[in-house]
């Protein structure tokens, strides 16, 4: 066999088909070799049809090339876009077709729309053929419905209702109010979460033992719908017994730390609070100077008693030392704004609980949409480097809205946002709202670390027009701006400070309005020092089910200006879950607090728009600056220069589905203010009011929606009521 010769071959060069081949020019031909040039060469995807023949002493070697791919289009896809159906499959532009990964591909995409719950799609690929051997592959779909789960069942549960186990998985039952979740759509790479969800859940609730078998689905014969069932071996249910703390530090107090712990004994077995309590131990230990400890809660079963006896050892762990902190996945935010956050520096000693505040801090920036701090191995054994892998995501905002309070009437609201100023850190925002009785317009700026260090600087330009007219027969406007910092003592204490310079307006005063009113017409400026002292242990500003919170404000007017005076006001706010007497974290009974005292000075009377008002927001039941002094004859609100209210409220889950978001309330608010101006036919006494009903929390797509019905239960005969309350956000 002399030479090899190829046929038929258009874009690959006839020495690199050779290349493949097991017979070479000058071999002996051997029909087993043969065989397998043409298996090797149909291996490499490169052609549709391989020929081998003997012509005397060639070979002649026939091929038929598979065609390049020109475009790789998608038809009646509405559901899932282009863009990540190309990022799914395959085949390429340019890249060479096969029927094989055509295959391949349109299982792909039957394996997408499958996890997003259509298990009834259909794909078919159809090929253009083109000239110059290329081709146009078109994947046709038809997407059909979605298989929503129709119904979940449980299967050895006796502890808890089949009602309440599927408030706990993430997986939903169909239901016309989901439209906007996909929570009823069947993914199987949910049922494990789901697994894992039913276990922690037995297990906070005393079922150490419990197994949570295999998850069946089965679809039905129309393939509208799932059935799924899961299967639980509950165990016996288990008590705390004796709870002991050892330590390997004799320096170190336990009977000090023991308060940490969140578990007491006669308490059912919760193996999260076990964690929490570890953690806690360990955290505590750190910041008494032990950085190095590791703590281990031991568990010994009584079963005859059904009691978990617990020991946590608090143990010496080898000294580990951060070497190196590197920060990947920041493309637009500045390294500095990301290290700042960190509670621990390069040659500290490694601290898991300072680490996992850093990322907490990292996190609540609100820059990325993912942050995750991982150690390696240094360059020594006692050494180790902090990678951080960080995910930006856009922190520009554009928020238009409108909506209905009782306090402001029908509003429209516009703003500019960006939380992340060309990835300094920075947070300027502009925004306007328009009200029945209300308007503002609001320009800030805040640096919260100014020079990068522990100090937020701010600036706010802003215009405020008030519509008190159903109050107090009077209209307000307000102008200036502000000039802020802050900085904290620690993670918890922070104080601020504040210098505005505001000119207000009092206009637009009715004729029948009341003399205390009429005499305050007129421009005033306002120079005023604040400064607000806050004490912060919630677990959530929005939403918080444990945790306190003290904040002491204090304004100093008078340093030029029109008035001078002294105001204070102090807030406090308790929250207490209890999640274990009744097994949901909704029930949370919170106590909030608040006092205040005006005091003018240097002969210079303050203005009503200085002064406190009682009702509404801060005092349920009664209207807007419905409780305290009036002005009998006109029904004007005056305010007053002492305040105080006291709230406890009781929030807790309705007996619908968790993911509507709705929570109930119940409350009692009680509030007085009095001390106003001297003077004939005023109503004006320290009793106190008391406002009592119910309500309806909505977590809505648009934040935190409030609905109040109330009824004033121990009122002055002049005060003006409101049973109907609405309103946006929380009340702290």
């Amino acid at each position: 066999m002399t030479t090899i010769d190829i046929r038929g071959n258009q874009r690959i060069e006839a020495d690199t088909i050779r290349s493949y081949m097991l017979l070479q020019p000058g071999d002996a031909y051997d029909s087993d070799r043969a065989d397998r040039s043409i298996r090797s060469l149909f291996a490499t995807g490169l052609f549709r049809d391989v020929r081998i023949a003997r012509d005397g002493s060639r070979l002649i070697v026939d091929i038929v090339e598979n065609p390049l791919v020109n475009r790789v289009a998608f038809e009646g896809n509405r559901r899932i876009s282009d863009d990540v159906l190309r990022n799914e499959v395959q085949l390429r532009s340019r890249s060479v077709y096969t029927s094989q990964l055509v295959q391949a591909d349109r299982q792909r995409i039957l394996d997408l729309y499958a996890r997003r719950g259509r298990f009834a799609a259909r794909v078919e690929p159809k090929l253009i053929e083109l000239d110059q051997n290329r081709v146009d592959i078109v994947f046709e779909i038809q997407e059909g419905d979605a298989a929503l789960v129709a119904r979940i069942n449980f299967v050895g549960n006796r502890a808890y209702s089949d009602s309440r186990l599927r408030e706990v998985v993430s997986t939903k039952e169909e239901a016309f109010y989901r439209i906007l979740s996909s929570s009823d759509t069947f993914d199987p790479d949910r049922l494990n979460f789901d697994r894992e969800l039913l276990r922690r859940y037995y297990l906070r609730t005393g079922y150490p033992d419990v197994q949570i078998g295999a998850a069946t689905a089965e679809l039905a014969p129309d393939r509208s719908g799932f059935f799924l069932t899961y299967n639980i071996d509950e165990g016996p249910r288990y008590t705390f017994g004796t709870i002991e703390i050892s330590s390997a530090f004799p320096s170190l107090n336990v009977n000090e730390i023991r308060r940490y712990l969140e578990i007491s004994s006669g308490d059912w077995y919760d193996g999260d609070a076990v964690e929490r309590s570890a953690q806690a131990l360990a955290d505590a230990a750190n910041l008494r100077g032990f950085p190095f400890v590791d703590v281990q809660p031991r568990i010994v079963r009584d079963t005859e008693n059904k009691r978990i006896n617990i020991t946590f050892a608090i143990n010496e762990a080898p000294r580990i030392y951060i070497e190196r902190i590197d920060i990947n996945g920041n493309t637009r935010t500045q390294d500095r704004v990301i290290r700042r956050e960190f509670r621990v520096a390069e040659g500290d000693a490694f601290n898991a609980a300072q680490v996992r505040r850093s990322r907490e801090r990292i996190r609540n920036l609100g820059y990325f949409s993912d942050v995750q701090i991982t150690n390696s191995p240094g360059s020594a054994p006692d050494r180790t480097i902090l990678t951080t892998q960080i995910t930006e995501r856009a922190t520009g905002e554009v928020s238009v809205g409108g909506g209905y309070s009782t306090d402001a009437g029908f509003l429209a609201d516009f703003g500019l946002r960006e939380r992340n100023l060309s990835g300094t850190g920075i947070d300027a925002r502009l925004n306007t709202t328009l009200a029945q009785r209300r308007s503002q317009v609001d320009i800030s700026f805040t640096d919260p670390s100014f020079l990068d260090r522990n100090l937020a600087v701010g600036a706010d330009i802003f215009y405020v027009q008030r519509n008190l007219q159903t109050i107090s027969q009077y209209s307000e406007r307000r102008a200036g701006f502000a000039l802020r910092a802050g900085y904290e003592f620690n993670e918890r204490l922070r104080q601020s400070w504040s210098y505005s310079l505001v000119d207000r307006d009092v206009y637009n005063i009715q004729a029948g309005a009341s003399r205390y009113i009429t005499e305050q017409a007129g421009s005033t400026l306002l120079s005023q020092i604040s400064q607000t002292l806050a004490y912060d242990t919630r677990d959530n500003l929005i939403e918080p089910r444990r945790g306190y919170l003290l904040r002491l404000g204090t304004d100093l007017a008078g340093l030029g200006g029109d008035v001078a005076y002294v105001r204070a006001r102090l807030d406090g706010a308790l929250f207490l879950p209890f999640e274990r007497v009744f097994g949901d974290p909704d029930y949370v009974l919170t106590f909030f607090g608040s006092a205040g005292i005006l005091s003018s000075f240097a002969n210079k009377p303050d203005r009503i728009v200085d002064r406190f008002f009682l009702g509404g927001e801060n005092l349920r039941g009664f209207a807007l600056a419905g409780a305290g002094p009036r002005d009998l004859n006109t029904r004007d609100a005056l305010g007053g220069r002492l305040m105080w209210t006291q709230t406890t409220e009781m929030r807790f889950p309705l007996p619908v589905p968790s993911e509507i978001g709705l929570i109930g309330r119940a409350f009692v608010d009680v509030g007085a203010l009095w001390q106003t101006v001297s003077g004939p036919g005023i109503g004006d006494t320290s009793a106190p009011r008391v406002g009592a009903g119910v309500g309806i929390s909505w977590r809505s797509p648009f934040g935190l929606i409030n609905i109040d019905v109330a009824r004033a239960v121990v009122k002055q005969n002049y005060d003006e009521t409101q049973v109907f309350r609405f309103g946006f956000g929380t009340r702290f």
